[in-house]
């Protein structure tokens, strides 16, 4: 098992290092791929030295030992690389230093605890304990990054919802398992790291499972097209509130927004949400007012720019399916705006909780 760990976190090390120029030349993504590869390489020294030192044979304190010396900033590389991504290279000074201070901490405390004991390598309750604390200490690392992970994606997901016409939360999915799985891996950590037998044979594929999903996914995010649209989407978010914040007073009057309303009315009554691609700064232009203050407008219709034009969408493709029967699902979604016919049914499911076609069988426009 450590050999074949070894060997995989070698070659997924490579795969971070060797990953084409369009991600080295973006200094976001390439400083979190550093990251992320220095994290799989120290990950891999971790599991070499277990499998060559035989430190498990040894006793339980040797491998528990190794085990924080490098989980620690493994975790905390790997979380400082998601941190990256989500924050366009910004991260405040608590997250930069909290996992090196946590790993400072638990490696203090276990050396010291070993040199008052004069038993750097047996296992004597004291250093038990001392390793226990560390583990802990490890796990409360990752809930901190977990938190601020989680926060960050949040803010992700609402400003792909506020500037594109469809849903995009897909392209996030991978970051919100791996930020799931950190949590797991660590959370398990002080429960397992001194296990042995089947449970810790189950925890080493799960965690073997989880690493290479979770370098697997990165680099397939960083290699797509999904991180340029991210940051389109959050950038336009920050020109929206710069806008706003310029103009005299913040908050949009009771007339105004009658206002957006008329002008709303006449833009959909004209169907101009049908194209596909169509972004909230287009359709803020389309509509006639200014980008900020459609945001503004749609929250206190409590919507988000992607459910508003695909309600519409929907809407639309309702009338279609029982005026056209004779088109076929592709015309449908092309007509409507939508990208795709896989798309489109997808999304009229979920929305209608059937099928488009068992909705004009439900209608009568079709036999079944």
């Amino acid at each position: 098992m450590q050999f074949t760990a070894v060997i995989l976190m070698a070659l997924l090390t490579l795969k971070l290092l060797l990953l084409p120029g369009k991600v080295v030349v973006n200094p976001m993504v390439n400083k979190a791929r550093k990251l992320m590869a220095c994290g799989i390489f120290l990950l891999g020294i971790q599991f070499l030295l277990q499998y060559t030192l035989h430190l498990r044979a040894m006793g339980v304190t040797q491998a528990v030992m190794l085990n924080l010396f490098l989980f620690i900033p493994v975790s905390w590389m790997i979380s400082m690389a998601v941190l990256n991504l989500q924050g366009k290279g910004r991260i405040k000074k608590t997250d930069r230093w909290i996992g090196g201070i946590i790993w400072l901490v638990t490696t203090a405390l276990i050396v010291i605890t070993a040199a008052l004991d004069g038993e750097l390598f047996s296992d004597t309750p004291e250093l038990r304990t001392a390793e226990i604390t560390g583990s802990v200490l490890y796990a409360t690392m990752q809930c901190h990054y977990a938190w601020r992970q989680t926060t960050n994606l949040h803010s992700m997901q609402r400003a792909l919802q506020n500037y594109y016409d469809r849903d995009m939360e897909g392209m996030l999915r991978w970051m919100q398992l791996s930020i799931i799985i950190l949590m797991v891996l660590a959370l398990m950590a002080p429960l397992l790291i001194f296990g042995s037998g089947p449970w810790l044979a189950i925890y080493a594929i799960f965690f073997i499972t989880s690493i290479f999903y979770l370098v697997d996914t990165f680099c397939n995010y960083v290699l797509s097209s999904a991180p340029e649209k991210m940051e389109e989407a959050e950038d336009s978010e920050e020109e929206e509130l710069n806008e706003k914040y310029s103009c005299t007073g913040t908050e949009i009057s009771e007339e105004k927004m009658q206002r957006i309303e008329r002008f709303v009315e006449q833009w959909t009554k004209n169907g101009s949400y049908l194209k596909c691609g169509l972004k909230l700064p287009i359709a803020a232009a389309e509509i006639g007012v200014p980008q900020y203050q459609l945001s503004g407008w749609l929250k206190q219709k409590n919507l988000k720019y992607s459910e508003w034009i695909t309600t519409l969408r929907i809407e639309e493709a309702k009338r279609v399916l029982l005026e056209y029967p004779e088109w076929t699902l592709e015309a449908v979604a092309e007509h409507c705006g939508f990208n795709s016919r896989e798309y489109f049914h997808r999304i009229f499911r979920s929305y209608l909780g059937m099928p488009p076609i068992k909705y004009q069988q439900n209608n009568g426009v079709i036999s079944e």
